[in-house]
């Protein structure tokens, strides 16, 4: 209800006059669909946001990216801090939700240190995009600190809205651009958990880090960022090595630094710096994989998550292996954590699979860059073959559903939507199917 209030607020602002260039004011499904793809931190696009909203509908949607990204409910415990300077247990439990932590007592301390953590590394991403902007492209001193700013907050946020009619297609080859822009949007799809663990122990032992201090959920994330990072880097170079239309065109520094930043994007971030309309479809069919496995829980990024995917792959390993129990850096895995991982990964594939069929029906586009589509939206990337603001508004209601469920997560749309919780006091007895 919080994120679906936040959206109607932010689409109502949209629909204001001075909300978009020229007359007239925009139509409630682009400002529904803006203001759903920026509080879901998304980033897909109706309408082109460098020339289509003025400066006031880019500070709203700008808003909109940084409470959505940063969660209602924090978001909410944060003002309630400022105003109460104390936080009701209400308001502890529902930012815990939202924040993955374990216990309430320490729930005011992490929301603090979330903010904290969010605004430094903004502020840090935008003075470099600024100086780069100011001095490397002449922009006046107050456009590029706008650019900087909001590239910063859209690039932390994994939101991946861009005030350039090409999103960053201008700055391919600009490390300056799009290294600070990866930076921030790996960091931002770690998780806060994640972050605030690796801050706490910069703080208390700077000079002797152990991982074996980490907890698994940190050990598994930072292991399998590095991992889908470097893979995912060296698919998409390699597939479009030689394709005149994307990475062709540039020199092999160039090139690495195109991959490289295409691969982040499927962090759940949207940014481009390539034509993904003109990409391979081996190359979509690898950044589908990478997109619905997204980044870390607790975050800003979308997708299933890393987590998820890596429980299913240590339970897959240990079955192959024979063995009872699935271990996981020294650790054993609850068999309800292994419940949770394919029910997440069921219920998103049968959502994705449902929203493509039924864009299939509806358009005759085709269903590599339907799925694509479709995906981007669950997994809240953003990430386009530029369709969407040609498909009919029944196409877009369903993004705009795939965003919002994303977003949220199947398994907590699920759960608000279900009717009672059931206990029972007895157990069946146990017949097992023949399986595979």
């Amino acid at each position: 209800m919080g994120f679906a209030l936040t959206i109607l607020v932010g689409t109502a602002l949209l629909m204001l006059p001075n909300s978009r260039v020229g007359p007239g004011a925009a139509s409630f499904l682009e400002a529904l669909f803006t203001a759903t793809s920026a509080v879901c931190v998304t980033g897909l696009t109706v309408v082109d946001t460098a020339v289509y909203w003025t400066p006031f509908g880019q500070v709203v949607i700008l808003l909109l990216i940084q409470i959505g990204g940063f969660g209602i409910m924090s978001f909410a415990s944060v003002v309630g801090l400022a105003i109460a300077r104390k936080l009701s247990l209400r308001s502890r439990i529902t930012a815990a939700a939202e924040t993955k932590s374990v216990g309430l007592e320490d729930v005011k301390g992490l929301v603090l240190g979330v903010v904290r953590i969010s605004l430094a590394i903004e502020i840090t991403v935008a003075v470099l995009l600024a100086l780069r902007f100011m001095l490397g492209y002449g922009e006046p001193v107050g456009r590029a600190i706008w650019l900087g700013v909001f590239h910063s907050v859209s690039s932390f946020n994994n939101a991946g809205f861009a005030l350039f009619s090409d999103n960053l297609m201008g700055f391919a080859t600009d490390a300056w651009i799009c290294v600070p822009i990866s930076a921030a949007i790996i960091l931002g799809g770690l998780g806060f958990p994640v972050i605030v663990q690796l801050r706490r122990q910069l703080r208390t032992r700077p000079f002797s880090w152990s991982i074996r201090t980490w907890t698994m959920n940190t050990r598994i994330v930072l292991a399998g960022t590095i991992v889908l990072l470097t893979l995912g880097t060296a698919y998409i170079t390699v597939v479009e090595w030689s394709n005149p239309n994307t990475l062709g065109p540039f020199d092999w520094a160039g090139k690495l630094l195109a991959g490289f930043f295409q691969a982040v994007q499927t962090r759940t971030a949207g940014f481009n710096s390539i034509d993904i309309g003109q990409m391979d479809s081996a190359s979509l069919l690898g950044m589908d994989v990478l997109m619905l496995i997204g980044g870390g829980p607790a975050g800003t990024a979308g997708g299933i998550k890393i987590t998820t995917f890596a429980v299913l792959f240590f339970i897959l390993w240990t079955e192959l292996r024979g063995e009872v129990a699935v271990n996981v850096f020294g650790k054993r895995l609850s068999r309800a954590v292994h419940r949770e991982a394919i029910t997440i990964v069921l219920l998103a594939v049968g959502v994705i699979i449902s929203a493509t069929a039924a864009l299939m029906l509806l358009t005759d586009i085709s269903m590599d860059a339907l799925l694509f589509e479709a995906i981007s939206a669950f997994a809240t990337v953003g990430l386009s073959t530029g369709i969407t603001a040609g498909l009919p508004w029944g196409g877009q209601v369903i993004l705009i559903l795939l965003m919002f469920i994303g977003r949220l997560g199947p398994i907590t749309i699920g759960s608000a939507m279900a009717l009672r919780e059931r206990h029972t006091t007895y157990e069946l007895p146990k017949e097992r199917p023949i399986i595979g």
